[in-house]
């Protein structure tokens, strides 16, 4: 028997609970794990108010990271003891989720945890740190044509805060948006040198072009910064967008396409294959891993995440929340 955070639809609303179960209410899959570490995303959040677009039938447990031990294998690939790491597809989203001390996963969701990364330090990357990996390895070319210039948005949460992280290590000048003042000294602790005023990106909508400031921009929540982002790299520049935490929607001309060829990227980590996700797992454990590896990091338990995720839903959240099921 174990504790797993389960969301239940009731008359009265989606209520959270912590619970305790059994491995037979778990889903068919080769690999039985004991979660260590798992981690607050956005999506979780989301999931435990009801969000039908992330879980469509409940009671549901959440959490779309999670990384621990090996307790039983049906496929060789892995064997009991073996560290790994789940994330993406559609683990925490319509199958039972990371927020659990055991889970059951198919055996091509899971990786062999990369040498270089500890199961606790790869949960404090998780879903964030691999998507904002794929964004700078993406966008890394172009970056590096120019000045090193990089406009990154959504810079207080969990994707932006480590794809500033990566670029920071990388030795690129970072630009970001300011929402609220008391996220300044934050911001800079992680590796911001520059900071653009709100009111310049929704003052600039209507505009159909913007001066060159950024060789490169990576782009977490849509809407108008997405829409500044693309007017403001320089010719042959790339934006890459992963994100609609602000918006879902565009406002924007072509000519950012067609009088300077900027290129828009879409970042995808859910369905990204296996290969591409160990080569990048292998940079975030290497190359890429920041010395300010675990800045802006807080770590709770199972006990504590209904809290967390209220936090999360009213825009109070900074940096990545990480949770160990151990606790």
């Amino acid at each position: 028997m174990f504790k797993a955070l389960t969301v239940y639809e009731t008359p009265e609303g989606f209520q959270r609970k912590i619970e305790t179960i059994t491995k037979e209410a778990l889903p068919k899959g080769e690999l039985l794990i004991e979660v260590h570490y798992s981690s607050l995303n956005y999506k979780d959040a989301l999931s435990s108010i009801g969000n039908r677009g992330v879980t469509k039938n409940y009671p549901h447990t959440p959490g779309i990271d999670a990384a621990g031990l090996v307790l039983e294998s049906d496929d060789p690939t892995f064997k009991k003891g073996d560290e790994v790491l789940v994330t993406g597809y559609d683990f925490g989203m319509n199958t039972h989720g990371g927020f659990s001390q055991i889970i059951r996963v198919p055996s091509s969701w899971a990786l062999h945890l990369p040498k270089g990364l500890s199961l606790k330090e790869s949960m404090m990357l998780g879903t964030a740190g691999l998507t904002a990996a794929l964004s700078v390895n993406e966008t890394l070319p172009y970056a590096m044509r120019g000045k090193k210039r990089v406009f990154v948005s959504g810079a207080s949460g969990g994707v932006g805060s480590f794809a500033i992280k990566i670029l920071h290590e990388l030795g690129f000048e970072i630009t970001a948006p300011l929402r609220r003042e008391s996220s300044r000294a934050f911001l800079e602790n992680l590796g911001v040198k520059h900071f653009v005023d709100m009111e310049e990106i929704t003052g600039s909508v209507k505009r159909a072009l913007l001066p060159e400031k950024y060789d490169a921009a990576i782009d977490t929540t849509g809407g108008d910064n997405l829409s500044y982002a693309l007017k403001s790299v320089v010719y042959g520049g790339a934006v890459s967008s992963c994100g609609n935490a602000a918006s879902g929607d565009l406002s924007l001309t072509v000519y950012p396409f067609i009088l300077r060829g900027v290129r828009l990227i879409g970042i995808d980590s859910v369905l990204a294959n296996q290969e591409l996700r160990k080569e990048i797992w292998e940079n975030l454990a290497g190359p890429w891993k920041s010395k300010q590896f675990e800045d802006g990091i807080t770590e709770i338990g199972l006990e504590e995440l209904p809290e967390a995720m209220d936090k999360m839903l009213r825009g109070e959240h900074q940096g990545r929340t990480l949770v160990n099921l151990k606790k």
